[in-house]
């Protein structure tokens, strides 16, 4: 066998003796195991940056049942970046807001949901898992970038100096060996990834078993709120949208119950039947049990492995961000590892990615924790504590919005000279509004584009000069001119800010600059020429340079 890049040479031994090794060097550039709705993200934000991914899923088809049921703004946005925004309307509905009611019906909390979320797209979206992943299939296989074996089980990852080496029993009793330069393990939570790199993992012990009911109707009915808790030490109870025509509810196990008992479709059409949800005017897609976990991996990257979604981080659903912290990580992760790939940015730079993402995932599952032990209370006195003391906060309150997308708190964002931390708005996700350029109007993120991108209120050619534009153009950056309503552009740089959502957002922070990353987290803002000379210098010595474009792929 022959040496191929930077790979093994010489024979590969079988690892598995149930058939014949076949073994490819594919000399991917990342292989994802996995493809639910994580690894699928990954593989398409990968080859849009023209990387050659391998994604190994075990299963040989598709799942057609819905796991997750929601994603907020911030996820619509972040799935919009893989080319399927158009369609995202077909497979979801809106929410109208959250609440959480007692026994008797008293509102303990009330969230109003909006079509017109700070980040371009409804504040709540409901979907139906399958739908949305079949979107994702179908842009991968639009990409040349992409090839997906499925029937493939990973049994063994080896790491060498230069990449890994990933062997997957194939479903005729074979096995195939793969290389890349990186794998990034989205395997869910029983992630043999994870395990095979032995990462200990922080279990917080709060967990419950609840009955999923998965149900289609077939009449049309309105729900208002969308999604509801009912914390009633009987039963707490969970009703949520689940996208156009299907809702699910979930009932918690009591105390002396048995899982036998919980898991029989007549248990289910029993306690579906109070929300008026019979036979005969749905139908039971699923009714099974399911023990919802609160933990996290302490280490994300090992080598040139990683980790993400749920094979990095588990949450109880009351905040519904398990998905949505799945793909916030390959957002974050795919750039990384572009620019890693590329060079000469150091491979430390992953490790920002862990630094950046265990603590928003942490920061998320102990919300979600906090939002269970209120919920999860079966004990009548102490339901009616916590239901006098949380009125008694709230009487006559108006319903609230729901909290911005959550800040960076460290990793890749810019501090000033002598500073010990980044100023804000450094580490915020920058908000999205409608633009124009060129007679095209609409969100920015379609008319600009996405990617790195400087904002500014100045023309860049003066506040910069030519070698940091250079820099900035081989990084791909969207350089901008905001220009406010009814101005004319004058350079192949302005964008007018139809909404008036920039430029006031500027000003905010007394800024004539701004660099966003490609998650759209905020790198860091400035103001006059120096100040944004300084903002590209700190990320341009923060990545070690650029590769000039001829040698972008290794």
């Amino acid at each position: 066998m022959e040496c191929s890049g930077i790979f093994w040479c010489g024979r590969i031994q079988p690892v598995d003796k149930r058939g014949p090794v076949r073994f490819s060097l594919t000399d991917a550039d990342v292989i994802i195991v996995g493809n639910g709705p994580i690894g699928a993200t990954l593989s398409v934000l990968l080859a849009q940056r023209g990387r050659r991914v391998t994604v190994l899923e075990r299963r040989p088809r598709p799942y057609r049942l819905p796991r997750a049921t929601s994603f907020d703004g911030e996820t619509a946005r972040l799935l919009a970046g893989t080319g399927i925004g158009p369609d995202l309307g077909r497979i979801t509905e809106p929410a109208n807001g959250y609440q959480w009611r007692t026994a008797g019906g008293d509102t303990l909390l009330d969230i109003a949901f909006t079509t017109a979320g700070p980040y371009g797209w409804p504040d709540a979206s409901t979907m139906h898992q399958p739908a949305l992943e079949e979107l994702l299939a179908a842009r991968a296989a639009a990409l040349p970038g992409v090839t997906v074996l499925r029937g493939h089980e990973v049994v063994d990852i080896a790491d060498g100096a230069q990449g890994v080496k990933v062997t997957a029993a194939t479903g005729d009793g074979a096995t195939r060996v793969l290389s890349a330069r990186w794998v990034v393990g989205c395997d869910g939570a029983n992630s043999f990834v994870r395990d095979r790199l032995d990462v200990p993992v922080t279990d917080l012990g709060f967990s419950y078993e609840w009955l999923l009911c998965d149900v289609e109707l077939r009449e049309p009915r309105e729900f208002v709120p969308t999604n509801v808790q009912i914390c009633d030490p009987a039963r707490p109870t969970t009703l949520v949208g689940s996208g156009p025509g299907r809702r699910r509810w979930e009932f918690m196990r009591l105390p002396g119950e048995s899982t036998a008992e919980l898991n029989r479709d007549e248990t289910a059409w029993r306690l579906l039947a109070p929300s008026g949800v019979t036979p005969g005017n749905a139908t039971l897609l699923r009714s099974t049990t399911y023990i919802f976990q609160a933990r996290w991996a302490d280490r994300w990257r090992v080598g040139h492995v990683l980790l993400a979604g749920d094979a990095a981080h588990l949450m109880p659903p009351f905040a519904g961000q398990g998905m949505c912290s799945g793909i916030r990580d390959v957002a974050n992760l795919a750039w990384r590892l572009d620019l890693a790939l590329r060079g000469p940015a150091p491979e430390s730079l992953l490790d920002g990615y862990t630094e950046e993402r265990r603590a928003q995932a942490e920061e998320a599952i102990l919300a979600s924790v906090q939002l269970g032990r209120v919920i999860c209370v079966t004990d009548p006195v102490a339901a009616a504590e916590r239901d006098a003391t949380v009125l008694a906060g709230r009487r006559g309150r108006p319903p609230t919005r729901p909290e911005p997308a959550k800040p960076l708190c460290g990793g890749l964002l810019h501090r000033r000279p002598g500073a010990r931390e980044a100023e804000p708005p450094a580490g915020a996700v920058i908000p999205q509004g409608r633009v124009s350029r060129h007679g095209v109007s609409g969100l920015f993120d379609d008319v600009v584009g996405r990617g790195f991108v400087l904002l500014t209120t100045e023309d860049p050619r003066t506040a910069l000069g030519g070698d940091r534009l250079a820099f900035l153009s081989e990084l791909g950056t969207r350089v901008v001119r905001l220009l406010p309503p009814g101005a004319e552009p004058g350079t192949a740089h302005d964008v007018v800010d139809v909404d008036e959502v920039y430029r006031p957002y500027l000003a905010r922070f007394g800024a004539t600059s701004l660099l966003v990353r490609p998650d759209y987290h905020v790198f860091g803002a400035a103001g006059g020429a120096d100040g944004a000379e300084l903002l590209v210098d700190d990320l341009r010595d923060r990545l070690g340079g650029i590769a000039p474009a001829g040698a972008r792929r290794p």
